[in-house]
């Protein structure tokens, strides 16, 4: 018999955030591995957990994971966690979820809080559709790169960021998709200091820089309003045709007015359309 892996989700913030679940599996499982011991024996100690903790993080993952699978493999039981929310979603844990799944080893996950869903859900901006990006770079090039390839995406999009890049995140944000672009702010989420602003990113940009930002951040974008769809000069002259009583000469003229044309490459548009009509 093989022990399984269990990613248990943390509080992202409330301590009081955690399922029954996820305190049961805590307490009985062998071993704990957590991204920072120190900040979780805050939440061990609240709850009274005296499961051994091990560490699991970015820069030891790959190692530690081995230490983990051997024991996985013994049968014993090991509960994954992160300083807050799912691990594996921007958090170690992906190498080793990977490695069991490649040996057949059991995985299973006990849901709970999440920074991207709480902050999507408490937003105001459309959530039928969202796509997660993680964090967005360090460096401004790379933040504006990135951005300009999503100016057009339709789905609201979350990021996470860090407060002291928070204000350079959202000037780029109005250089590359405008500084009307809708966005909301989550700020310190589920915690006594719970903000979430919604506006304008010019908006965003001027509150959130009166004072120092402070906190874990959740970004989010509105999607981009759909661009007008195009009519055709074609499209244009059945329009006036099928709408007024003008005769197609009147109507010839109004069309290469609206689309800044000589009135001769309109009039051969109207000869094409009349051709397609009498063959209808």
């Amino acid at each position: 018999m093989t022990g399984t892996l269990y990613l248990v989700a943390t509080p992202i913030g409330n301590l009081e955030d955690i399922t029954l679940r996820a305190l049961r599996v805590l307490k009985e499982v062998d071993l704990v591995a957590a991204e920072d011991t120190r900040h979780s024996r805050k939440l061990f100690g609240h709850y009274g957990i005296t499961t051994p903790l091990t560490s699991c993080h970015e820069h030891n993952e790959a190692a530690k994971g081995e230490r983990i699978l051997q024991l996985l493999r013994e049968g014993k039981s090991v509960a994954l966690i992160s300083d807050a929310g799912m691990p594996a979603i921007s958090d170690p844990g992906y190498l080793l979820v990977r490695r069991c799944r490649d040996e057949g080893l059991p995985v299973t996950a006990v849901p709970g809080a999440s920074a991207v869903l709480t902050a999507l859900a408490i937003s105001g901006l459309p959530v039928e559709r969202f796509a997660f990006e993680g964090f967005l770079p360090n460096k401004s090039q790379a933040r504006r790169t990135l951005l300009k390839g999503l100016q057009a995406e339709q789905r609201t999009l979350v990021f996470y960021e860090a407060p002291h890049r928070l204000l350079a995140a959202l000037g780029d944000v109005v250089e590359e998709l405008g500084g009307g672009r809708q966005v909301a702010v989550a700020r310190e989420l589920t915690k006594l200091h719970e903000e979430l602003f919604r506006g304008s990113a010019s908006a965003a940009l001027d509150h959130f820089g009166a004072e120092r930002v402070r906190g874990e951040i959740v970004l989010l974008l509105a999607p981009a309003e759909e661009a007008p769809q195009q009519e055709t000069v074609r499209e244009a002259l059945a329009r006036w045709r099928r709408d007024t009583d003008l005769p197609m000469r009147q109507i010839v003229k109004e069309v290469a007015r609206q689309f800044n044309l000589p009135g001769s490459e309109v009039y051969r548009e109207s000869l094409a359309l009349k051709e397609e009509d009498e063959e209808e």
